[in-house]
């Protein structure tokens, strides 16, 4: 049974509300990581707590489980000037934390950005079966 500290490696499957399937382990092979070891998102580390290698299980995570809710705070303006030129809609940009953003809209005067996690506020059905525990 998979427990806090053990590595396991999974096979899993994720898909939106609307069957649409937004990341798969296959046809690369599974993912490791340790359990409880902040390296996954906490509702999919949380159910293959207590797995058994073979045990395959769907899980049905909300938000606050998943990526967080979608927040405002990190939707903001940038003066064109600053920005790189050509952007569009929908562009993902670098920002200077490390992370990235996705562009919304495009002015003469502002670009606006949202940083928030692709998937936040989204609620991630997952189909994770367990390969291996160390």
């Amino acid at each position: 049974m998979a427990s806090d500290g053990d590595t396991v490696a999974v096979h899993y499957r994720g898909t939106l509300d609307d069957g649409e399937e937004f990341d798969s382990s296959r046809p690369g092979g599974p993912i490791t990581f340790v359990v409880g070891g902040g390296q996954m998102i906490s509702g999919f580390d949380e159910a293959v707590h207590g797995l058994a290698v073979g045990e395959i299980v769907t899980v049905r995570l909300g938000s606050g489980q998943a990526y967080g809710e979608h927040t405002d705070d990190l939707v903001f303006e940038v003066p064109s000037e600053q920005a790189p030129e050509g952007l569009t809609p929908g562009a993902r940009v670098p920002l200077n934390n490390g992370a990235s953003g996705v562009v919304l809209e495009v002015t003469d005067e502002f670009i606006k950005i949202d940083a928030n996690h692709p998937l936040a506020g989204q609620t991630l059905t997952f189909k994770i079966e367990v390969i291996s525990i160390r």
